[in-house]
């Protein structure tokens, strides 16, 4: 078991999150189910606690109930290689979610993530600077990230 692990805590949409966020990456797996005893405190079968692995990195949702909401002060960062994974991740967690900006959003559970290209990194860091500049800037227009809006910026 990896030493450290996000902890994610839902109304009552766990399990339901769970097979969701499985579907989208590879290497991705529901582990466990904990459900509720006769004893409680939710009703008897209903899922407590959920042990899932997205792309090997292993994940726990709870269902705690109405307490807690997440906020965009922690989000789940997705390093992407293409336009095409960009674009698949964007429409299927928008759907029912909501687009921000510069590449994040929030998915129909309220949970944040960061939808990134490899590239953008790779062009912020360029030691020329003002190249980088334009790069920042065209990025911050931006909602879903566009790699050619960002080539674009990096020619000039």
């Amino acid at each position: 078991m990896q030493k450290i692990t996000t902890f994610l805590w839902f109304d009552s949409q766990a399990e339901e999150a769970a097979e969701f966020y499985t579907s989208l990456f590879p290497d991705s797996r529901v582990v466990d189910v904990q459900r509720h005893g006769e004893a409680g405190p939710g009703p008897e079968g209903t899922a407590m606690l959920v042990t899932f692995e997205l792309a090997g990195q292993r994940f726990l949702a709870l269902n705690g109930g109405p307490h807690f909401r997440f906020t965009e002060a922690v989000s789940l960062y997705v390093d992407c290689e293409s336009q095409e994974e960009v674009d698949e991740l964007w429409a299927r967690l928008t759907e029912g979610g909501e687009e921000s900006q510069c590449g994040w959003l929030k998915d129909r559970y309220g949970l944040s993530w960061q939808i990134v290209p490899r590239v953008l990194g790779e062009l912020m860091s360029d030691p020329d600077r003002a190249r980088a500049g334009r790069v920042t800037r065209a990025m911050l227009g931006m909602k879903k990230i566009e790699i050619q809006g960002l080539l674009d910026a990096a020619r000039g």
